[in-house]
């Protein structure tokens, strides 16, 4: 497909993924004119006038503008097309006991084997507010839990937030112009997320990946222009279970006086896929945009002003920030406060480190992996024994869903969520920040498992929380940042809700 070929279908594709969003105004903006990667990024943002949908705002990046167009318009309609579906779906009280009882021990979600933080209270006996899914292999309809089916707390803002077992987070999220790419887009973010969640950031195993094998030629050409524009760039593996590549992507200015802002040296791009060149070249264009990204939602309003024209800032400011996690704002004000040598000087020990190599040949390989289709049959073979559940919206010419698997885990460090193949892994390492047995003493907190769990540790297990949060210490914006210019909004005079 020639360059003007492919731009029109990206337009077209485009265009119907905002006519899939609900009323209200859409805009976007190339903003990698910021940096020097030259990896297109487009931020895209929506807006309704009205109130009656959230504001939403994305970032896409690629090879082209239009690629990247595309990409930041379908985290848009990700985000609101689930947020109108999940506005349709019928929420379900009762207690997993009783639900259990009356509809069937596969159709409704053990809360357990969702993957809880260490410590936990749960009670299968209380009643909570579940929400319906759909089971992808047979179409049957499984409820979970709703905090499990959501993507931001705003969408199910009718549910008490003292009754969540977990913070609401997007994780599993995907869109496309058909269900299939959206279902295979979610599961490749749980295995990512599953395959990173202590192997990377303040757990990185400091494994780099010699890309002396790489053969794509667009991946070779963008780390050769990296090279030239003084960006050194490191790729480092997470993880290979499930036959998957799971690997990521940092780097830093080699001279730090280089940096577009302070902040770019943080970034970071994930990517887990069967294909080892699409694994790299996803992290390699994401750790690209990233360097972007950070610099427009947290860079104070003075160097991102002229980014964006006039109507996007009206879209932004006519309403006030959102509530923030205190925890993450505050530690973020203290990065924009420092410069890129001392940011790269924090990262050196952890996600800068280099204790060993993998030849980036002898990762996992399965190539001819082009189709939407062929992604998710693949995914779905490699998940064989894992229930994979769906929330779907899907308007024809656009889809977007949640997937939720139970037994793959995320937010350990950041939430302390772990279950039984987490423990495995923390041992396996040599970590003490987990154990078998009862918690030896305060700071630990017993781990949830299932009945299954219980029996592949041989018995109960412990999670350190106090450990993990020290072993996080001054890295916590790594796992979660403010929302987009939140920092700015607060710095000239906006309240912010800390929570």
């Amino acid at each position: 497909m020639t360059g003007s070929s492919a731009d029109g279908t990206h337009d077209r594709v485009t265009a119907d993924l905002d006519a899939a969003l609900p009323p209200g105004e859409v805009g976007d903006h190339e903003v990698h004119g910021a940096d020097r990667t030259g990896v297109a990024v487009v931020s895209a943002d929506y807006a309704d006038p009205s109130g009656r949908w959230p504001r939403s705002a994305a970032f896409g990046y690629g090879f082209s503008a239009s690629r990247a167009r595309v990409a930041a318009h379908a985290e848009l309609a990700e985000e609101m097309l689930l947020s109108r579906r999940l506005r349709e779906l019928e929420p379900v009280r009762g207690s997993y006991t009783d639900l259990r009882a009356a509809r069937g021990d596969d159709r409704v979600a053990d809360p357990v084997s969702l993957v809880l933080p260490a410590g936990t209270a749960y009670d299968p006996d209380r009643p909570r507010w579940w929400l319906p899914t759909t089971r992808w292999r047979t179409g049957e309809e499984v409820l979970v839990p709703a905090e499990f089916a959501a993507p931001y707390p705003v969408d199910i803002d009718w549910q008490p937030a003292d009754e969540r077992l977990i913070t609401v987070i997007t994780n599993g999220c995907g869109a496309g112009d058909t269900v299939e790419r959206a279902v295979g887009h979610g599961l490749g973010e749980l295995l990512q997320r599953d395959g990173n969640t202590t192997a990377f950031r303040a757990m990185d195993r400091g494994i780099v990946i010699d890309t002396a094998g790489v053969s794509d030629p667009e991946t070779c050409r963008l780390l050769d222009h990296l090279a030239d524009v003084g960006v050194t760039v490191t790729a480092k593996l997470a993880s290979t279970d499930f036959g998957v590549t799971v690997l990521h992507v940092v780097g830093h200015d080699t001279d730090p006086e280089d940096a577009p802002h302070p902040i770019a040296v943080t970034a970071c791009g994930e990517a887990a896929h069967a294909d080892r060149e699409a694994a790299l070249q996803k992290a390699l264009l994401e750790f690209c945009a990233a360097r972007v990204r950070k610099l427009v939602a947290h860079a104070d309003l003075d160097a991102v002003r002229p980014l964006m024209d006039a109507d996007y800032w009206e879209r932004e400011l006519a309403r006030p920030p959102h509530a923030e996690e205190r925890r993450a704002f505050e530690a973020m004000a203290d990065w924009v406060g420092r410069t890129a040598t001392e940011l790269r000087d924090l990262l050196a020990p952890t996600v800068l480190s280099h204790r060993g190599t993998v030849a980036f040949t002898d990762l996992p390989h399965t190539p001819g992996l082009d189709d939407p289709g062929a992604v998710l049959d693949d995914l779905l073979a490699r998940l064989d024994g894992f229930d994979v559940l769906t929330v779907v919206a899907d308007t024809g010419a656009a889809a977007a869903v949640k997937v939720i698997v139970p037994g793959l885990e995320a937010e350990t460090m950041s939430y302390g969520r772990i279950g039984a193949r987490g423990v495995e892994r923390l041992l396996a390492r040599g970590s003490t920040l987990a154990g078998l047995g009862e918690p030896p003493h305060a700071g630990a907190a017993p781990v949830a498992l299932t009945a299954e769990g219980r029996e592949r540790l041989g018995g109960s297990a412990w999670l350190d929380r106090a450990a993990v949060d020290r072993t996080v210490g001054e890295l916590y914006p790594l796992y979660r940042e403010p929302g987009r210019h939140a920092l700015a909004r607060a710095d000239a005079g906006e309240p912010v809700d800390l929570r």
